[in-house]
């Protein structure tokens, strides 16, 4: 349990991982029962030690700490690409991958995306998520499958991150002559998921990059990632949103740039149009105390 344990913490989500994990915690609260049951005479003997008592107390203060999660523990919790801040939460099974996002009570985002037939679970796909404001500049990941992977693998979002870095440095270094932001151009995404002023929020968008490592079809020996992207508008704000197939990065090197475009997807394309059958996006939206 100690080593899953660990391996789950400093390791994204894998099934087998966490598999293994809740396998090993079923045997040993079996074998806690073993050894309660065939020492139980002596074991009552316990409850008159304070030392008990005070184990008991240990235990219950490091669940409440774990359940309230004071700025050290989110902290620590950080750390864990797995766990994230505590903030987010990814499920994955054969039927469906589910992402939730709660940066606040009353801000709740799931992200349910229903795998397709070309999906294995054996063999996952890489995948990012991520946010950008209305000037298509990312603003958050929320998730990434490999980072290792992702100059190759999922480009489009490699490279906007890249160009995020960049934008950011640019934006820390320079003067401005007027101090306020111009309008969706801010790169904290709190400005867009939570924003101060309510009744002027900026629209943002959440984007999906897939690929599947070697999965040849047609002219492709490998096909490219597909993007994905819906729309989120807090001012006219959406219980449930469908994402929508934006289509397949290219390099454009035509101007002495590394520039990645979105080109529409044609007939070329086979079983990556089948790695995901649907993503829906709910968003649960409740007022302030």
């Amino acid at each position: 349990m100690g080593g899953t344990g660990v391996l789950a913490f400093v390791r994204p989500f894998s099934s087998k991982v966490m598999g293994l994990h809740t396998l090993m915690g079923f045997v040993f609260i079996a074998l806690i029962i073993s050894h309660v049951v065939n020492n139980f005479a002596p074991l009552k003997n316990y409850f008159r030690k304070k030392s008990l008592w005070l184990a008991l107390c240990i235990i219950a203060s490091l669940i409440a700490i774990f359940i309230l999660k004071p700025a050290p523990i989110a902290a620590l919790l950080s750390l864990s690409p797995n766990i994230g801040p505590s903030q987010d939460q990814f499920e994955m099974n054969e039927s469906e991958m589910v992402y939730q996002y709660s940066p606040a009570d009353h801000y709740k985002m799931a992200l349910t995306i229903k795998t397709g037939k070309a999906f294995d679970l054996g063999n996952p796909p890489h995948i990012a998520i991520w946010l950008e404001n209305q000037s298509s500049y990312h603003i958050k990941t929320l998730l990434v499958s490999d980072k290792k992977g992702g100059d190759e693998m999922l480009p489009y979002w490699s490279y906007k991150v890249r160009a995020y870095e960049k934008a950011k440095k640019d934006a820390e270094t320079e003067v401005y002559a007027v101090s306020a932001p111009t309008l969706n151009s801010s790169f904290d995404p709190a400005d867009y998921i939570l924003p101060a002023d309510s009744n002027n929020p900026m629209p943002y968008q959440l984007l999906i990059e897939i690929n599947q490592s070697g999965d040849a079809f047609g002219t492709f020996d490998d096909q490219p990632s597909l993007v994905y992207s819906v729309e989120i508008d807090n001012l006219r704000p959406k219980s449930f949103q469908l994402l929508r197939i934006v289509g397949s990065p290219k390099l454009d090197e035509s101007g002495g740039k590394e520039i990645w475009k979105v080109y529409y997807v044609d007939e070329s394309f086979g079983s990556a149009l089948h790695l995901i059958n649907s993503a829906l996006l709910t968003i649960e939206r409740s007022a302030l105390d």
